[in-house]
């Protein structure tokens, strides 16, 4: 799949691991497009919350209706002609099978870092569920993107705003800001 540029973007997926930035990422992305921002953490089912807050990792089963739920958020944005960004881990190729697909219009962003880069940045929050000790095995399921997939891929250890810059220059997105 040749990725779409530009003007023929209805949404961006926004992926990786839990601490490489997604939610702050995705968001100053949406604000300076002017785009609906939506946290894959508000797709949960409020069993797939308590179970990470304990502690254990998600099942395929579990996820499921998740990517349902984001998948559908994104068709809904294409149906009104609306532009969106959302926040999802999609760790596997399978559950970005299932938020992108034959989208065409639909682009994949990946943020990528280290262990120990997310892993310090993870110690560092305070008010999220989802605990250091699952990182281990998010990078244990994290199958990165393949060039077919014409992901975008972002480094996240520079700046948001610097992260930011480079992800829409290479959507041919320019920088845009607010005025």
């Amino acid at each position: 799949m040749p990725g779409r540029t530009g003007a023929d973007i209805a949404a961006l997926v926004v992926m990786g691991v839990a601490g490489s930035g997604k939610s702050t990422i995705a968001a100053l992305t949406a604000g300076r497009l002017g785009w609906t921002f939506r946290d894959a953490d508000d797709f949960h089912p409020p069993e797939n919350v308590a179970k990470m807050s304990a502690g254990a990792p998600l099942t395929d089963e579990d996820r499921k209706p998740w990517l349902a739920a984001i998948a559908a958020w994104i068709d809904e944005r294409r149906t009104r002609g609306e532009k969106g960004v959302v926040t999802c881990s999609a760790l596997k190729r399978a559950y970005r099978d299932v938020l992108i697909g034959a989208r065409e219009d639909v682009r994949l962003v990946y943020l990528q870092g280290d262990r120990a880069l997310i892993g310090g940045r993870m110690a560092a929050r305070r008010d999220h569920f989802m605990p250091t000790a699952l990182l281990d095995s998010q990078f244990a399921t994290l199958e990165p993107p393949e060039a077919d997939e014409a992901p975008v891929i972002a480094h996240v250890g520079g700046t948001p705003e610097a992260i930011v810059d480079s992800i829409l220059a290479a959507l041919g997105l320019g920088v845009v800001t607010n005025p």
